[in-house]
């Protein structure tokens, strides 16, 4: 594989375009972090609405990617993953252009869709490689991809100070913001016109039901709707932050009334799921063995995420302030140490995926993985401003290391569980990443960072638990696809 990724030929060729197309996604949706405090200062926001922001980054992404997943594998990704490169500058335009919380809200709500494009390339990649190396090829599209939350907090300070004499002296976040859209949206067109779908003669395969994910027993489907709720959840969380007094965002009656129509999503929502499962859930249909799956895998992976992606979503976008408060750095010097935090995905997302297609176990690669995740963070609780500098960076990149490389483990798994809903599943645990980066900064805005920290490493303990009894191993989750596989032979493009 590591030779294949310097050819660039396919499938590997797809491949980086994928992870990059990731990666600007990703720099866009963390355009803000690096400049919070500095956002801060020019529209006065109090420290409240600074923590609130951080987290309407993350709420609508849960939904998105819900949504995405499941025109992902209606329409394949090629198309839905320009699209949304494309409308990524939207978000970046408005959030340069406003000048209050509340502008700065719908803002960072909008950009919440654009950070929905992971789910896109998982289906790519699951496309274009076999189940024996998918852990090592979700791993690169990901860590890669991921590594634009790096790209943000390090390099965007760097644009903005360059680029200070066109603001007064002042750094230039609105210009750097403006421009990661723009090189967004050119990407989006690229992007369009350099992949496909599939290899040459291998069929795109789509669900046969579309609006809500199949699932494969009657019991399954009452899981759905648990997870479901838990979602939905989130969204009400945000809606509950938004209408504390010192937010002055919403007042109660507002919040009541998104109370109400998150429930009337929700019924929505449990009744499409009735509609695609009805004929399982009153015993008129029967799948073969060959094509039932456990939703019970699918919701231990939503639970790994969130104690791995979910805990990187807030330690991502709350480490340039702790850094900065803690030790009293200047901002740009904080962001650049924080970046340390997401620097390390360039290997190690890759390398949990890799460990997991060699360690011939993916659930014990997932449980011990687990375990390390909160010993890391139980660490990061210790931290404080008579720690040394050095070896308060040194703990946060333990903890980054197993988080990503949780990560990694995850979405080795995921496109195993059934081929045909991959975007459905890969969208439903992304969303609980999502879903915990809400909770966890949550968290986060009522508490602080030391709290934050324990409450990551004792979830991740939690997790590690249930993955060791409950996790099953994929099946062929070693072997080879043989259409996927003849597919590249045929075209001559498999290194």
């Amino acid at each position: 594989m590591l030779k294949g990724l310097l050819s660039f030929k396919n499938p590997y060729r797809t491949l980086h375009f994928t992870w990059f197309a990731f990666f600007l996604t990703f720099v866009c949706w963390f355009n803000f972090a690096p400049f919070a405090s500095v956002i801060g200062k020019e529209l006065n926001l109090e420290e409240a609405q600074i923590k609130t922001l951080l987290i309407c980054n993350l709420a609508i992404t849960i939904p998105a990617r819900i949504i995405i997943g499941a025109l992902l594998d209606k329409y394949g990704p090629r198309i839905t993953y320009s699209i949304l490169l494309m409308f990524a500058i939207v978000p970046c335009i408005a959030t340069a252009l406003a000048q209050d919380f509340n502008q700065m809200v719908i803002a960072r709500l909008l950009m919440g869709i654009v950070g929905s494009g992971f789910v896109l390339g998982i289906r790519m990649v699951s496309e274009w490689f076999p189940p024996k190396d998918i852990g090592m090829a979700q791993g690169i599209y990901g860590g890669w991809g991921n590594f634009g939350a790096f790209g943000a907090e390090f390099a965007l300070p760097l644009i903005a100070g360059g680029t200070a004499f066109l603001a007064g002296g002042n750094a230039n976040w609105r210009l750097t913001i403006v421009l990661t859209g723009v090189i967004a949206a050119i990407y989006g067109v690229i992007y369009f016109n350099s992949v496909t779908d599939t290899p040459p003669g291998k069929e795109y395969k789509r669900p046969k039901k579309y609006g809500a994910m199949e699932v494969t027993s009657a019991r399954d489907f009452y899981g759905l709707l648990i997870m479901n709720f838990g979602l939905i959840f989130a969204l009400g969380l945000l809606a509950w932050r938004l209408a504390q007094k010192k937010l002055h965002f919403l007042n109660a009656g507002q919040m009541y009334f998104i109370w109400f129509l998150l429930a009337a999503l929700y019924a929505y929502q449990s009744y499409q799921a009735w509609l695609v499962n009805r004929d399982v859930v009153l015993g008129r249909k029967q799948f073969a063995p060959s094509e039932r799956y456990e939703f019970s895998q699918v919701a231990l992976l939503q639970f790994t995420y969130i104690t791995n992606f979910g805990s990187e979503l807030a330690a991502v976008s709350m480490l340039p302030v702790f850094f900065e408060k803690t030790f009293g750095l200047e901002h740009a010097a904080a962001a650049m140490i924080a970046a340390t935090y997401p620097f390390l995905n360039l290997f190690s997302r890759p390398s949990g995926g890799f460990i997991s297609d060699k360690f011939g176990s993916r659930k014990w690669t997932m449980t011990v993985v687990t375990v390390l995740i909160g010993v890391g963070y139980l660490l990061a609780y210790r931290i404080d401003k008579t720690w040394a500098l050095p070896v308060a960076v040194g703990v946060t990149m333990f903890s980054a290391l197993f988080a990503q490389a949780g990560c990694g483990g995850t979405y080795a798994i995921v496109p195993l569980i059934k081929k045909e809903i991959t975007g459905q599943v890969a969208g439903n645990v992304g969303a609980y990443g999502n879903f915990g980066g809400v909770v966890y900064l949550t968290i986060f805005s009522l508490t602080d960072a030391p709290t934050l920290f324990a409450s990551m490493g004792i979830g991740a303990l939690i997790c590690a638990f249930l993955c060791a009894f409950f996790l099953k191993e994929p099946q062929n989750s070693f072997g080879l696809d043989k259409a996927q596989t003849a597919g590249i032979v045929a075209s001559g493009e498999l290194s």
